[in-house]
Formats: C-alpha cells, structure tokens, sequence
C-alpha cells in the first residue's frame, strides 16, 4: 500500500473497520476491491450503518463475493430499499483475482474483509486480506502486546 492509498482511507469520512479479523488472523496480502451495491446502500454507508462482523470472502464462477456483510437499510428508504444481508460481489482485476483464487485454496487461508471506506470519487471500497488463523497462543501473544502498548503510552503520558 503506498501512501496515497494510506492518505485517502485517513481522509475519509467514513471507515468501517473488522476488528475482530485482526485479533482472528494474521494477514498475508492485502487488496482494495469496488463493491456493486444496489439502491440505497450507498446512502447508508455514507452514514455509517454498516457493519463488517463475521464476514468473509469467497470464490464462485472466478467471481470473488463477500458474505455476511450488514448494511442496514437506508431509514428515509421507500419500498424499493435493500436486503440488509445479502452477498455482493467484489470488483477486482483478473490478474489479482487469479492471484487470490490461488493463495486461498492452500490450507489455513482465507480472505476476509478488514475495511470499508469511500474513496476520494465518492465510491465504497473494501479492503480484503488474504489471512491465516492464528492458534490460541497466538491471540494470547496478541493481546500481551496491545497491554504493553497502553501501558507504555500511559507511562509516557504521566511523565
């Protein structure tokens, strides 16, 4: 990720964030893929009403798709709004799909959405990982580490 990337998911005023992925996984690669969303999902990431928990990604027909992902329905939505829950696909180049396809039939991998942001155009965009599960020492590893961290930023704040 090079730092125009980094630049545009810190200006945006959106990020939905999967907290639990990086507490679950490790991730190997990471990609930045377009959704296709319907009707008014849009307005309803603008306003945040998205959620990232428990999703995860998957192959069908050489199309990548993301699965449990909730975007609420739009509050000032008439009839025609949107199915909170529904799979939608991700837009990502051949090559990169190809690439993923790949990695992510290895044993332990599996793709799993970590952010949902606009971009600069006004698009929503997803970052995805190619992620391996960690064992339970792992987890354990990784909470003594984010403890040490507020320790010593507490430690540096008092002096």
């Amino acid at each position: 990720m090079n730092k125009k990337e980094q630049d545009i998911r810190k200006k945006s005023p959106v990020q939905i964030r999967n907290k639990k992925a990086s507490f679950e996984y490790f991730f190997v690669d990471t990609y930045t893929a377009g959704i296709v969303l319907t009707g008014t999902e849009i307005k309803s990431i603008r306003a945040g009403k998205a959620s990232l928990v428990d999703t995860y990604c998957y192959f069908v027909g050489g199309e990548l798709w993301v699965k449990g992902m909730n975007i609420s329905p739009y509050f000032y939505g008439s009839y025609a709004n949107h199915e909170a829950k529904r799979e939608r696909k991700l837009l990502l180049s051949r090559r990169e799909l190809n690439r993923l396809a790949e990695d992510a039939k290895q044993i332990g991998f599996t793709i799993v959405p970590t952010l949902l942001f606009i971009d600069e155009n006004g698009r929503a965009k997803v970052d995805i990982a190619l992620a391996r599960g960690k064992k339970e020492f792992d987890k354990r590893q990784s909470l003594r580490e984010q403890e040490d961290r507020r320790e010593m930023d507490r430690a540096i704040k008092h002096y």
